[in-house]
Order: structure tokens, then sequence, then C-alpha cells
């Protein structure tokens, strides 16, 4: 009988539909089969549940009966969580920009019975306006091309397959590696496009893009580029202080509509917040701003305390909307404010700063930001704000909130715990790591079957078998874990990690990793690429992890490895560096990489002093690594041999195959680890 199966879905935004009176079908076989004994198209709608113009589309037409009738009765209608499928959503996505169209959600394609698609769009109204063709009038227009034009609707299909199957399989430039040198000239070329009075990439919309940034910090840190320097830090302020960040409660929101980061799009997601904890801690190690080292604790805070996950593990996103408006949890009248603070000196301060007026600053109401008072007031005037602050955020808890999406996604979980991990150590907070800890821990015990990572989590069940970005993020989070913890077991379980993908996502022909393993539900092509996204690609983020455990190790296949990957996507990186940051990223660990071997106890004073030193280091390409004794490392690890100086504790850091003298002060250590790399190298 015909029915809406959504019910028995984990993923929040499947069950967002389940009560519609449109006949989903989750992606599967059972669609697919569907649609084969019907001899009708496939309509494939892929969303998330912090989606604004998702919710409005759901709203619109798939709530309405007769949309939904028209829908039953012409398709086989098949909802994603573009989250907790992402293999789909990106082949689906790249045929939508094969057929010129800009991406965005919610996707809306149309398919042949065999998944092929020949026709789509993203978001379309119920009726024609907006410049877009009504939805009912799509649907019969989809339906009239499959029964009168079929031909034409599979000339569509073959050749999409065709772009698609190119788009997986890239160029072979005949390179055997790609020049460390090419970072600086990417950096250069990529700051060119920043907007050097508000900050960021272009103009609106703004992201955070924080690869790019990383990027662009790398080529300060190491080559000393100034006009680096300056836009990513630049950028980091205004989005501090920008309308993008929650000033009440923590946290950065996806992006901004604007030009000047005053309006968000207000949906928060783990990973944006993940990477920026990780830049602004970077950020923070350089400068030692008490900006980026109170936005740091805020958003930790902030995750810590919003985002655990039920049963554990870190959950995926907080909604746009709430009472069925975009931003309403967020945004204040001038009345509501004056409401919990009163009138005195201390409000007057608070709506001076945080640009609060009668007339609002978005659409009649206030956005708080500080984007023109970005620098901090002196102490008593900051204590007073915060006050206001902590006010306003007992009033503001009282709202409705926004919808959560509690599932837990392996990638995203890596990028948390990776940079809790980080931030942990450079501002001493032992919670944060226990907190990274316990993350880690539910993915590995609860995330795993058979010893294969699965990609997400919800109510007592793992679904969905694992792409590279869950092992690769994965992989990292454990490598970071075992540089602030020094526990072996991390390693053990990065190379258990790494041998899975080894064996099953390893592309025997043309190099790389592929996004699905080999014995992943068949989809019409097996995608591949180095390119970022809203999060690093999987191939970058594995290459840096290759490139740490081959220092931590010695083992030379990690570092072969990492080469060929590298020597895959050369000819891509010659072609367009732009959407390849985090993979050059990768590639400057791999042949910069500065290891600090630090020999002693655990419980050592001196060992500790030392380590602090190195955790305070800014060298982004640093790798800790704590031994007791250095005689305990293998054969081939540069530093083997290298342990405690009169039976005091002592650090070694090495370069290549180079490692320097023992250095047993702190103050000595962290000297040399702020010298630039030519200089360091001088050292040796």
């Amino acid at each position: 009988m015909p029915r809406n199966r959504l019910s028995d879905e984990t993923s929040p935004y499947l069950l967002q539909h389940a009560e519609n009176p449109v006949h989903w079908y989750a992606w599967g076989p059972e669609a697919l089969a569907a649609a084969r004994e019907a001899d009708r198209p496939i309509l494939l709608s892929i969303g998330y549940a912090a989606c604004h113009w998702c919710h409005v589309m759901a709203h619109e037409s798939f709530e309405n009966e007769t949309i939904a009738a028209r829908m039953n009765d012409l398709f086989i209608n098949v909802k994603v969580d573009r989250e907790e499928r992402p293999d789909i959503d990106t082949i689906y996505m790249n045929a939508l920009h094969l057929l010129g169209e800009q991406g965005g959600w919610p996707l809306t394609m149309f398919l042949t019975p065999d998944g092929e698609p020949f026709w789509g769009g993203t978001y379309f109204p119920p009726e024609s306006r907006y410049g877009r063709p009504g939805f009912v009038q799509v649907l019969d227009a989809i339906s009239d091309y499959w029964k009168e034009k079929r031909d034409k609707a599979m000339e569509n299909a073959a050749a999409l397959n065709d772009g698609l199957a190119k788009i997986s399989s890239q160029q072979s430039s005949g390179a055997d590696e790609i020049p460390v040198e090419i970072n600086a000239r990417a950096a250069s070329r990529l700051v060119q496009e920043f907007d050097m009075v508000n900050g960021g990439l272009g103009q609106a919309p703004k992201f955070p893009n924080p690869s790019i940034h990383e990027l662009l910090w790398r080529s300060w840190i190491h080559e000393g580029t100034e006009a680096c320097r300056d836009a990513a830090l630049l950028s980091l302020t205004k989005m501090s202080q920008g309308g993008i960040y929650d000033h009440l409660g923590g946290g950065f929101a996806r992006y901004s509509t604007d030009s000047v980061w005053l309006v968000p799009h207000f949906e928060k997601m783990l990973y944006d917040n993940a990477q920026l904890v990780d830049l602004l801690t970077w950020a923070w190690l350089d400068t030692h701003s008490p900006l980026f080292a109170a936005r740091v604790e805020e958003t930790v805070e902030w995750c810590l305390r919003e985002m655990i996950a039920p049963e554990g593990g870190f959950a995926a996103t907080y909604d746009a909307d709430s009472e069925g408006v975009e931003g309403k949890f967020y945004v204040w009248s001038a009345e509501e404010i004056a409401k919990v603070l009163g009138d005195g000196a201390d409000a007057v301060l608070f709506r001076t700063v945080y640009d609060v007026s009668p007339t609002g600053n978005w659409e009649g109401r206030n956005i708080l930001n500080r984007t023109a008072h970005p620098d901090l007031l002196e102490d008593t005037q900051e204590k007073s704000l915060a006050a206001c602050c902590e006010k306003l955020l007992a009033a503001r808890n009282g709202r409705v909130w926004p919808g959560w999406d509690d599932k837990v996604l392996a990638d995203w979980n890596g990028l948390m715990i990776a940079a809790l991990a980080h931030a942990a150590g450079a501002f001493h907070k032992p919670r944060w790591l226990e907190a990274a800890r316990e993350a880690f821990d539910f993915v590995r015990t609860r995330m795993q079957i058979e010893g294969r990572l699965m990609h997400s989590y919800r109510d007592g069940r793992a679904r969905h078998a694992a792409t590279l970005d869950d092992y690769a993020n994965m992989t990292r989070a454990a490598i970071a874990l075992f540089e602030a913890t020094g526990e072996q077991a991390y390693i053990d379980t990065a190379e258990g990690w790494v041998s899975v993908l080894e064996a099953r996502y390893w592309d025997v022909k043309g190099g790389g990793y592929f996004f699905t393993a080999d014995d992943a539900e068949a989809l019409i092509v097996r995608t591949k690429t180095a390119a970022d996204n809203a999060t690093p690609s999987g191939n970058g983020v594995i290459c840096g992890a290759l490139a740490r455990l081959y220092y931590l190790t010695g083992k030379d296949t990690y570092r072969r490895r990492a080469e060929a990957l590298l020597q895959a996507f050369a000819g891509e990186v010659e072609r367009n560096f732009f959407p390849l940051a985090a993979l050059l990223c990768g590639n400057e660990t791999l042949q910069r990489c500065t290891l600090i071997v630090i020999a002693g106890a655990e419980d050592d004073p001196a060992a500790a002093g030392l380590l602090a030193a190195a955790r305070q280091a800014p060298d982004m390409n640093k790798l800790i690594f704590r031994v007791a004794d250095g005689d305990a490392l293998p054969d081939a690890h540069p530093a083997a041999g290298k342990g405690l100086v009169d039976g005091q504790p002592a650090a070694y850091v090495c370069k290549g195959r180079t490692c320097s003298l023992p250095i047993t002060d702190p103050a000595e250590l962290r000297c040399s680890l702020t010298r630039r790399p030519a200089s360091i190298a001088a050292a040796f």
C-alpha cells in the first residue's frame, strides 16, 4: 500500500517529513525497485534539519495535500538527509552543477528508475515567483517530458553520467610531487581575493572558509607573509565580533548573508565551530589575542553545554528557525533588552557596544554584534558587558528553542575532537581534553561494527557505511589525542583505520582515496576528490594524518602512501589550487614537519615544563611525541636513542632525519620553536 515510509528512520530531518502526505521513501533498493515497477521517474529531495529553505519548501509543498497527491501520482518520491548520506548528496549536487545551476539545498533532482539524473534544481515555490517556475508546473513538465520525450531524457542522463565520471577521475599531470613552494604562491594569490575592509573572501554571502584561512596562516607562520597574516587576522576579528557570532551563548553561525558579517544564516553547525576553534587557537598561539582566547573558550563551552548528544558524542546542528521563523531565537527588540537590563549605565553601554537601536539593524530587530566596537574595552567595562550578556542569555533560554539535530556524525566529531585536544593543551584545560576523549571513545565503541566505522548514530543505532571523511577525520583526531596524552592506544587505533582505507578505499588505478568503500552500496558513480567544501577534503586530511604517522612511527609505508596520494592530485593542483587548501596543508606537513620529542616520565615536573613549551609553539607543522626514554623509539625513528640527559628530561626538535642537540630548558625550547624554519634549520 502506498504510504510515507520515513517513520522508521533515525535522521531528525527525515522524521520531520514522516507525517507529510507525500509517499516518501528513504534512499535504498526498495525505492529504486518501486520506480522500475511503476516505470516512473524518481523525485529526489535532499536537505538537512537545520536548512531554512528546506523548511519553507516542506511547508509550502510537501505538506500541501494537492501538491503531494500530484507528486504521488507522477513520481516515486525519495527523501535524503545530506548529512546522513553525503555519498548520495555529492553525486547529485555535482549533477546539478553540470546542468549549469548553482548548488544549494533543498536539492531537487529528477532521476531515471536506475537513479541516473536527467534534470534538477533547488528550491521551487508552489506557484511561479522569484523568477522561478512553480513546483506544480515543474512536476507536470518533467512527467510529460519523461512520457513523451524519454529518449531525450535518457540522452541527458547519459551525458550527466559521463560528466560525473570525469569529475571523479582526475587527469594525470605526470608530476612526481607537489612542490611545497606552491603553498606560498597559492596563499599570495588567494589573499588577493580577500576583502581587506571587512575580512573574508569576496563579497556577500561570506563563509568562514577555514581551510583557506589555515593556508594563509601557514604562509605567515612559515614564510613571514604579512599580507596573509593581515587577511587572516582581519577575517577572524570581524567574524568574532560580527553578528555571525552568538555573543550570548557562544558559537558561530553557518555564514553571513551580507559582506560585513552582520546577518547570519542562523543555523549552527558542529563542523564550522570545530574548525574555527582550531583556527582561533592557532592564531592565539602567535598573537595571544584576548579576543581569540575568549571566542575559543565561549565556543567550546557552548559545545560542551548544548552539543552533547543524548547517548554521547557531539550532535550535528542547531536549526536556523524557531516557531517557523528564521533567527527568531537570536534577535531582540530594544524593548526586550530594556526589560531585561533596565536603563542604567551598564544597559546604555551594552546598547552602544552591541549595536542596539529602537529601529533595529535587521528587519526591525537587533542582531547583537560588536562590528563598530571590535576592540576590547578596559576590564571593568568588559565585566559589565559580560554580566549583561549573562542576563540576556538567561532570558533567551526561556524562548522556544530552534530544532536540534542530535545525530552523531563520525567525520564532524573527528573535527571537534581534534580541535578540543589542541585547544586543551594550548589553554591548559583538562576538562576539554576529557570531553574529547569521551567523544572519541563513543565513536570508537558505538560507531564501529566488526572493525568498520559507521557514518551516523542516533537513537541507539549506528547506520550507513563510513566515508573517507569519517576515517580521515577520526584518524586525525586519534593522532591529536596521542599528542595530548601520549597513550599508544590512539596510534594503534589510527593505524587500524588507515589499514581499512588502504584495503577498501584506495584507487589502485588512479591513486588517491575514493569517498566510499569498494564494498559499500553501489551508486551510479564512485566519487573521488581532493576539493574542500565546508569541511576539508578527506584526501587532504588523510594526507596530513599519513605524514604524522610516518614521523611518529618511522614506518616508511605511510610516507610513500602520502606521496602517492599527492602525486594523484598533482595535476589538479597545477590547474586550480583554490579548492585544494587542505591537501596543500597536508603536503606541507609531510615536507616540513617539526617533530618535538620529549623524553621524560609523565609525572616529572621538568618534562611537564618542556611539554607546556611545546604546546605553546605556533608552528602549524609541529608534532609532539612524548616518550619515557628515547631508547624505546624504533630504530628507524630520527630520534631513536635520544633520551634523558644526566637523568633529566630533555627535548629534541627534529626536522626530516636530523634532530637538534638535547634541550632541557623550557625557555630555550620555546625560543627554538618560535624561530622561522630557516633559522631552526641553521641550529642543527
